[in-house]
């Protein structure tokens, strides 16, 4: 059973970290490209960033510069770290897993951030 686990979610005030994880099991980790992605309210979800299994790497404009993801194929687990956060960064995000030999997507649950004083 393929399962992806978010965590690190929370509040923070404008200008504040998070780092989340996204640990998975039930899949051969090497062989997936894995990302993440986030839904605000009344809003589409949209890529935030995604890592390869190669470790190349795509951001959204928005956060370029301001987030990383990272990986660590020996534990399964996929990282996003956020950095000088804005309330516009406020939203739902969600883990994502591409096999990337049949192109099957999955996804965790989801944890919510929100940036706020």
């Amino acid at each position: 059973q393929v399962q992806l686990v978010e965590s690190g979610g929370g509040l923070v005030q404008p200008g504040g970290s998070l780092r989340l994880s996204c640990a998975a099991s039930g899949i051969s980790f090497s062989i997936y490209a894995t990302g993440w992605y986030r839904q605000a309210p009344g809003k589409q979800r949209e890529l935030v960033a995604v890592i390869s299994s190669g470790e190349s790497t795509n951001y959204a404009d928005s956060v370029k510069g301001r987030f990383t993801i990272s990986r660590d194929n020996a534990k399964s687990t996929v990282y996003l770290q956020m950095n000088s956060l804005k309330a516009e960064d406020t939203a739902v995000y969600y883990c994502n897993g591409r096999n990337l030999l049949t192109h099957i997507n999955y996804w965790g649950q989801g944890t919510q951030v929100t940036v706020s004083s």
